[in-house]
């Protein structure tokens, strides 16, 4: 049988010893055999190291000492992985059983694809998912402020993409360095929303997005102003565009135009060829790809 395509996942973690061994076994649970694991432990007091080191046995890469914070974590522990595939879940955060099968089988079959979100979806405190929804982004979302949130932990991309956007996690962001990256990422490939449950968020008391909202949005506003700086001056005015088409479709007499139809997509570079939305959906036995309006 052809060898599945491999598939790097890092996890930083921090005191997280109430969550920390079922985010470890979301990913080893999965029996993927083609998995480069690697757990980065920031120098835990709380007893999470010692739940880690129960497993080491069974990671790719692990190391417990003081570092610099989440990204210089994950910078670490990417830069001990050569994998095809990478994703990163957080240390109170959980896979869906078999995602890893799923996420193999969509790149394997659309080579075209360089990144890939699930559905937003969301656990609660003892490890219940609770809520999930498609979440569709595309660059021109995050040109006009709809940011909120491709989630982190159900993010996946090609290594290929990884390099082409510098290679690295910023370890100048405080909060936003998820948002930061995929303003990378947004760059170079369009991103495809997955009509699957890949992961989840866990919410709980102690998640720093909760507590420093304010301090997050303040963060993607300055990271999206950044981005604009290096993007081609047509896909800034195809936002500019956008933003005064949203204005006019808020008047009722209007309300149910298909202004995408409006926008000009003929000065987009190649991969921004139209303003709708990728998707990738289940039919028929098999994935497919498709369009979805944007909104």
């Amino acid at each position: 049988m052809q060898k599945p395509i491999s598939i790097a996942i890092v996890t930083p973690s921090f005191n997280q010893a109430p969550f920390i061994e079922e985010t470890i076994r979301s990913v080893l649970d999965q029996q993927y055999p083609e998995i480069q694991y690697a757990v980065i432990d920031g120098g835990s007091t709380d007893g999470s190291k010692e739940i880690i080191e129960s497993y080491s046995d069974q990671l790719h890469y692990y190391v417990s000492e003081p570092d610099r914070g989440h990204a210089h974590a994950l910078n670490k522990g990417f830069s001990n992985t050569d994998c095809e595939i990478m994703a990163w879940i957080n240390s109170d955060d959980k896979y869906t059983p078999r995602s890893l099968q799923t996420i193999c089988q969509i790149f394997e079959q659309f080579p075209e694809v360089e990144w890939i979100t699930g559905f937003n979806a969301y656990w609660n405190k003892d490890g219940v998912l609770t809520t999930a929804q498609r979440n569709t982004k595309n660059i021109y979302d995050y040109l006009t402020g709809n940011f909120r949130w491709i989630q982190q932990e159900s993010t996946f991309w090609r290594r290929s993409l990884w390099q082409k956007a510098g290679g690295y996690i910023d370890e100048n962001q405080r909060y936003m360095i998820d948002g930061e990256l995929w303003s990378r990422f947004f760059q170079h490939a369009e991103l495809y929303s997955v009509d699957a449950i890949l992961s989840g968020y866990r919410i709980h008391d102690a998640n720093r997005a909760h507590q420093h909202a304010s301090e997050c949005q303040l963060e993607m506003a300055s990271i999206i102003d950044t981005m604009k700086t290096k993007l081609p001056a047509g896909i800034n005015n195809t936002a500019r565009l956008i933003n005064k088409l949203k204005i006019i479709k808020k008047i009722p007499v209007i309300n149910n135009f298909n202004f995408t139809k409006l926008i000009p997509t003929s000065h987009l570079e190649k991969h921004f060829q139209d303003i709708n939305y990728k998707n990738i959906h289940y039919n028929n036995n098999r994935w497919k790809l498709r369009t979805l309006p944007f909104k």
